[in-house]
């Protein structure tokens, strides 16, 4: 059974469906690529994918010790080569102010964010700068 779903809309949009919740996104190329830039590019989705993993492999391991995440936040710039039009760099930024715990478990956190899924998979070619402001 497939996990998703995909069909063309048309005019450089696409739409995917979660096949087991039925959760629908559309891309949309961006403005610097011939799209309306009206919804997440292909590209977007791969850099938003990286901050998820990291958060959802953290939010893991705070669960096991009892620790709530719900104060983190986090904000992605992903930066794209022209020549092969590729990702460059994803940038990730985590912010939490007040974090309630201590420096290794802040530690943990990192090295949980850092071997995510989406970490591991993605080309060494793309540079993933990852600050902690916690």
């Amino acid at each position: 059974m497939p996990t998703i779903k995909s069909s063309y809309l048309g005019s450089l949009r696409t739409q995917a469906t979660h096949v087991l919740s039925g959760n629908a996104l559309i891309t949309d190329a961006p403005l610097d690529n011939n799209g309306k830039g009206e919804a997440f590019s292909p590209t977007d989705l791969v850099s938003a994918a990286l901050g998820s993993c990291m958060v959802t492999i953290m939010g893991i391991v705070a669960e096991r010790d009892g620790v709530s995440l719900e104060a983190l936040s986090w904000e992605i710039t992903k930066i794209m080569e022209s020549s092969p039009r590729k990702i460059k760099e994803i940038q990730v930024d985590f912010h939490w102010s007040g974090a309630p715990f201590t420096p290794e478990f802040s530690q943990k956190l990192k090295n949980a964010a850092r071997t995510c899924p989406i970490a591991l998979s993605l080309d060494p070619a793309v540079t993933q700068t990852i600050n902690f402001d916690f």
